[in-house]
């Protein structure tokens, strides 16, 4: 008997049909892998499964009995846990805090704060992680804060454990440990539901795959039984071609005459970024890698104002901006996708529509009247450019797939004509389909001439997608890679040598 049954599961959103007849089987200590585009259900299948939304049609069994949890507290007290892609604790609170929230140790009733922080700290080693337990989760890198979760959902005695996008923002070392606690607890015929985007980690890890495509299951079975290409040819519902792998179509060019639309010099912050500067043109694709921790999002939000700086210069379109903050970066004509999208770009509870307009506000008002008819005008453009997936432009861009909430950011800022993008992490944490629309959409950009910066810890997608590549460790620039140079034996060993 399985662990956890779903059958015929059906979930309904005005205007659109989720998820559609869904069935699976998870039998006790199997790695089941849930793949398929954005929008093809698998969150909204994680939330029929964890008490978020109630299905409309269907019966999930679990443990052995029919459960409907009408919320997540319910399912996380049956042993149901689940690991998100964006971090979902709580940033104020210390590490340890987070760690035992709701099941703190207790001495004569009070909190043992002392006991907590040690086996905070003994329980995080076990992980990989040595840092203060005491000091606000927000304190530590994406990675560590993923570490923490992961931490906390194994341990509150989880049947079944639910991994959306575990490796998102872990370094090698930390992906390693996090395979080595996921056999762990295969082997302790713990159930893992596993999604995720980057097929190899599928390959190593998961017996069983589901593959879901608009809101329906196409194929379920042993992953070794299915190649690479045959299973993203049943998540994007054609066929692919070659060798299956998604990649950038453009031809390394020159960039274009004239003076470089970005110019950054001597840009300098204390422990961060020593002495980088580069030069991007118009028509260019300029990549900037490095391992995490090597200052490429760094070195973006400085330049866009984000960042405040100890020294440093920016050029836009070759006029100096007299100060370097977000407001004079916008009006010079640049524009950023950050890498966070959840904290730093969208605004989940305003409609898609809203989200596109925000920063094209300032333009679209005329006597102080914004016109209504102007906005429409640019939400459809945008939406049909990008080919956004949204019931309609008034549905919340909180509700949509990570994929078509990136593509929302994209077409606030290009609404703005920018002269130069800086795009961090563009295609993190999306599906094989929207990736390739969104580097097409890329490639687009550069041939009519926009300066870009690409940012990427893929890196098959720098080399493919840039036509220079600058690189950075520990905070400074260690070396350029320009035309047939540009390849991944060069990159990995100047990084190691650099």
């Amino acid at each position: 008997m399985p662990l956890l049954s779903v059958r015929g599961v059906c979930k309904r959103f005005p205007g659109v049909l989720a998820l559609q007849d869904v069935s699976l089987d998870l039998p006790a200590g199997q790695v089941h892998a849930l793949v398929g585009e954005n929008g093809a259900g698998k969150s909204t299948l994680i939330k029929v499964l964890t008490g978020v939304h109630r299905a409309d049609e269907g019966e999930i069994a679990y443990d052995g009995r029919p459960v409907d949890f009408h919320q997540p507290k319910q399912a996380q007290q049956a042993g149901i846990s689940t690991i998100y892609q964006e971090v979902n604790l709580i940033p104020l609170m210390s590490v340890a805090r987070n760690l035992f929230l709701g099941r703190e140790p207790r001495r004569f009733g009070l909190i043992d704060l002392p006991r907590m922080n040690r086996e905070a700290s003994e329980t995080l080693a076990r992980y990989g992680v040595h840092v203060d337990v005491r000091k606000p989760l927000r304190s530590l890198g994406l990675g560590a804060q993923q570490m923490v979760a992961l931490a906390r959902a194994v341990a509150i005695d989880a049947k079944l454990l639910i991994m959306d996008e575990p490796t998102s923002s872990l370094e090698p070392r930390e992906v390693e440990t996090l395979f080595g606690v996921v056999r762990e607890l295969s082997q302790r015929h713990i159930s893992i539901l596993y999604v995720s985007h980057r097929l190899d980690e599928l390959y190593r890890l998961c017996d069983e795959v589901t593959v879901l495509r608009d809101g329906r299951v196409v194929h379920t079975g042993p992953l070794a039984a299915i190649d690479k290409l045959t299973l993203i040819s049943k998540m994007l519902g054609r066929d692919l071609g070659g060798d299956g792998v998604t990649k950038f179509t453009h031809d390394r060019r020159a960039a274009l005459p004239g003076p470089p639309q970005l110019r950054a010099e001597g840009m300098d912050k204390r422990n961060l970024l020593h002495d980088i500067s580069f030069e991007v043109r118009r028509g260019e694709v300029v990549g900037l890698g490095g391992l995490l921790g090597s200052g490429r999002s760094e070195t973006a939000k400085a330049i866009v104002g984000a960042l405040p700086v100890d020294r440093g210069s920016v050029w836009v379109g070759g006029r100096r901006l007299a100060r370097l903050s977000t407001a004079a970066a916008i009006k010079a004509g640049m524009a950023m996708l950050p890498e966070d999208r959840k904290a730093e770009g969208i605004i989940a509870d305003l409609s898609v529509r809203e989200n596109i307009v925000l920063a094209a506000m300032p333009s679209l008002h005329r006597a102080g009247l914004v016109s209504r008819r102007r906005q429409d005008q640019i939400v459809d453009v945008f939406m049909k450019r990008l080919r956004i997936k949204a019931s309609s432009p008034q549905q919340r861009v909180g509700e949509l797939s990570g994929g078509n909430q990136q593509k929302v950011l994209l077409a606030r800022w290009l609404c703005l004509n920018p002269r130069v993008l800086l795009l961090d992490e563009p295609t993190r944490g999306i599906d094989v389909g929207a990736k390739a629309e969104v580097q097409a959409l890329i490639d687009e950009l550069a041939r009519a001439g926009l300066a870009v910066v690409l940012i990427s810890s893929d890196l098959e997608e720098l080399v493919e997608g840039a036509d220079r590549v600058v690189l950075l460790k520990a905070g400074a620039v260690v070396g350029e890679l320009a035309g047939d140079q540009v390849d991944e034996h060069a990159v990995m060993g100047m990084l190691a040598h650099g």
